[in-house]
């Protein structure tokens, strides 16, 4: 049975801003809980502060050990309520087989031409897990595609100003972030989102993937001064207008 895209449909188009964006943050995992375990407390900052915000999964995440389908769509809605997303998508794409091939491309680009991101989130480009960094050159490479024109692609050019990493690694990388975003006030309600997840954290036997989640996040935000953050990364040079915006 082909898989359909599940999503809540609640962003109407048009509406732009006056640098053409619909929506501020479009955030990309290879898989349902990639994207709430790396970024859940950044993007409940960015919505308590009316940011519009959409998040993209790339496959359903199946097969696992406790899921399906139908259970990883059924907790993957539930995490987007937590989030209070705008909007989320899961696509098409398959598990343990991602990776930039030119339709794959195409797809994601068409999301990027439908939602007009000003910022895009996508995994931390080195990893144990083959999904996880074939999904980063896919992202990458479909930011670029969904600028295009003279092509058959759905929705019009776009080219999303800002591009950035999120981490959710199956390594344990001693890395430099460009940026961490202090989570503090969103913490507990980025694990509660996480928890929706129950077939891959709570059914699990042994696992310790929220206390790791947790550790991790209480890790950067001391490295801010704060009670937790969450490390994000760029390949180009950040500028800032007003040096005071620092935490």
């Amino acid at each position: 049975m082909k898989k359909k895209i599940q999503t809540f449909e609640t962003v109407a188009p048009g509406g732009a801003s006056e640098n053409g964006a619909l929506v501020d943050v479009l955030a990309l995992g290879a898989h349902p809980d990639d994207v709430e375990i790396a970024m859940g407390g950044t993007l409940l900052a960015l919505r308590a502060q009316g940011a519009k915000v959409v998040v993209c999964h790339l496959t359903d995440g199946e097969p696992t050990p406790y899921g399906n389908h139908k259970i990883r769509l059924k907790e993957a809605a539930a995490a987007a309520r937590v989030l209070r997303l705008d909007d989320y998508l899961i696509l098409p794409l398959k598990n343990r087989e991602l990776m930039d091939t030119l339709p794959a491309r195409r797809k994601v680009a068409e999301v990027m031409r439908r939602y007009r991101p000003a910022m895009v989130f996508a995994p931390y480009w080195v990893d144990a897990h083959p999904d996880h960094w074939g999904a980063s050159e896919l992202v990458q490479a479909a930011r670029f595609w969904a600028k295009l024109v003279k092509t058959d692609m759905k929705g019009e050019p776009w080219y999303p100003p800002k591009f950035y990493y999120h981490l959710c690694s199956h390594l344990r990388p001693n890395v430099q972030p460009s940026f961490i975003v202090d989570t503090t006030l969103y913490h507990d309600r980025k694990l509660a989102a996480v928890r929706c997840y129950e077939s891959q954290f709570i059914k699990k036997p042994g696992s310790r993937a929220l206390e790791h989640i947790n550790v991790m996040n209480r890790y950067f935000g001391a490295m801010i001064g704060t009670q937790t953050g969450e490390p994000f990364f760029s390949k180009e040079n950040l500028g800032v207008k007003d040096p005071r915006m620092f935490v």
